[in-house]
């Protein structure tokens, strides 16, 4: 890999200028020697992910002598923590990837640069326009999608056809899941899934299997701490059970495949997005397959079609134009989606999608097969939800681990987010 890669930081604004001083680790904005423009390039993902990325920059690279991209990754959680606290200090890296639920805070908050200023070199005309709009906030387009993703249970396959469950059909409601996950643990000796519990975004799903919604369209709460009592119930029992994984493999979790239970080999599914799912190809070499995931009890879908995640301009950038090169071009250029394949989704330019998708192999083409098994079987996606909903993901799971470990019943733990939730939302 280019030599002029970085793995990492400075975390605010006063540090980057010493560390600019002191190491040449300058800020957006930075040139390098030669008068090269440098543009540091941020995303969350597996080993996978970052092995296409970094060749796909080296190509840009190439069609751009006169820019070199200064890149960096790591797993979903410290991502996102690393990026707000870039964010509050004023600095945010020249382009970064988002995340759906990241959208609103960071375009409310002065973040994310107006992209419609730099329209002469950043196509969008190959988007599906609804696809496109999910970038929008007050009509203003503060990020492109860079994929097509939807939810997915992931599971080794070996595993599961060695214990003489049968295999998951084309769909299943989530009693039917329960009790194939009771079947697999009885089986293997080990969970069938990962937890979910501490999942929001499995609890959506759920939730939207029984028509309701996570958020309503004002930004408020979509549902009761009723809603969420049931569904931790749900959860707990099987966890006591021993049909999901326990509290210290759940609480370990930290949005990397690497640290879940089916990716330490102790679980036999988990539920992910379906790019994200291709880490477990490495760590699972015996073979891994997609699952839909469970709809109501009446068969209404719950999962639905999103944008896997976004690219976003720095608004303080002092390279807009290169910045927005970049943005194009991992969108847009042929050669550069053949190198990504399906690591971040299917691809959002519709042809390239067309032209690339018979050429996909291995996992990309097990996600593009999966994705078509769901054409026209989901319900239209939600709104961008809240910013405050970046905080509240924390706070979810910070209130399952109380259920997971015995110190608050569901009705509980239900209740206290339910309360902070509504605070953090008028906040």
């Amino acid at each position: 890999m280019p030599g002029h890669r970085t793995k990492g930081f400075c975390a605010s604004a006063a540090a980057l200028a010493l560390c600019a001083v002191l190491a040449g680790c300058g800020g957006s904005g930075e040139s390098a020697g030669g008068g090269k423009v440098v543009l540091r390039y941020t995303w969350w993902g597996n080993p996978d992910r970052a092995e296409r990325t970094e060749r796909a920059v080296a190509l840009f690279e190439k069609q751009h002598p006169d820019v070199d991209v200064s890149t960096s990754f790591s797993g979903y959680d410290a991502y996102k923590q690393k990026l707000a606290t870039q964010a509050a200090g004023g600095d945010a890296p020249d382009v970064m990837q988002l995340d759906y639920r990241q959208i609103d805070q960071y375009a409310s908050g002065g973040v994310l640069l107006d992209l419609a200023e730099q329209k002469s070199v950043l196509r969008t005309s190959e988007i599906d326009r609804g696809l496109l709009a999910t970038g929008r906030v007050d009509d203003v387009q503060y990020a492109i999608p860079q994929g097509r993703g939807t939810e997915t249970v992931a599971y080794d396959v070996r595993t599961w056809k060695e214990s003489g469950v049968p295999l998951p059909g084309e769909s299943w409601t989530w009693s039917e899941w329960a009790d194939t996950m009771r079947a697999l643990a009885k089986k293997t000796g080990k969970p069938g899934a990962t937890d979910p519990g501490q999942s929001e975004d499995a609890f959506e799903v759920w939730l939207r299997g029984q028509g309701k919604a996570l958020y309503t369209k004002g930004g408020g709460l979509g549902f009761t701490a009723a809603d969420l009592t049931r569904w931790w119930t749900f959860t707990d029992k099987l966890r006591r059970e021993g049909a999901v994984s326990p509290a210290e493999q759940t609480t370990q979790l930290d949005g990397s495949v690497e640290n879940t239970p089916l990716g330490r080999g102790t679980s036999v599914t988990d539920a992910n997005w379906d790019a994200p799912a291709s880490g477990f190809v490495a760590l699972i070499p015996t073979g891994v397959a997609l699952a839909p995931m469970p709809s109501g009890e009446d068969g209404t879908p719950g999962q639905y079609f999103k944008p896997s995640m976004f690219v976003g301009v720095s608004a303080n950038t002092g390279h807009p134009r290169e910045a927005a090169q970049l943005v194009d071009f991992m969108i847009n250029d042929r050669e550069a989606a053949k190198i990504l394949g399906a690591s971040r989704g299917i691809p959002v330019n519709e042809s390239i999608r067309d032209e690339i998708g018979p050429e996909l192999k291995d996992f990309d083409k097990t996600i593009a097969d999966y994705q078509a098994s769901l054409e026209g079987k989901l319900k239209d996606p939600p709104q961008a939800p809240p910013s405050g909903d970046n905080a509240l993901q924390s706070t979810f799971q910070r209130d399952y681990d109380q259920v997971s470990y015995g110190r608050m019943s569901p009705r509980e733990a239900a209740e206290n987010y339910v309360t902070e939730a509504k605070a953090e939302l008028r906040s």
